[in-house]
């Protein structure tokens, strides 16, 4: 995930999910999917920040349990990133 703080006055969203990365458009829009529903359920919590997700080529053969676990790892680091500062 990258992150880069806006000023629309909430948190954004955006995927990049390729074909090197991901495979078919199935697998693509699993990803895409998972990923939205995640960023959905956090978004409330999450500071004003435009948030990118990239998918890496593992990604495409993890089960959809381990891709939520490493979502919300990843939200849990940018919330407590954020309230640091």
């Amino acid at each position: 995930m990258l992150t880069r703080p806006n000023a629309a006055g909430q948190a954004r969203l955006g995927l990049a999910v390729g074909i090197k990365a991901a495979g078919n458009a199935v697998k693509r829009n699993r990803i895409k999917r998972l990923a939205r529903e995640s960023f959905r359920h956090r978004q409330q919590e999450l500071p004003p920040l435009d948030v990118v997700v990239n998918a890496r080529p593992a990604a495409s053969s993890s089960s959809s349990v381990e891709i939520r676990a490493s979502l919300q790892s990843h939200w849990d680091r940018i919330v407590r990133r954020c309230a640091r500062s």
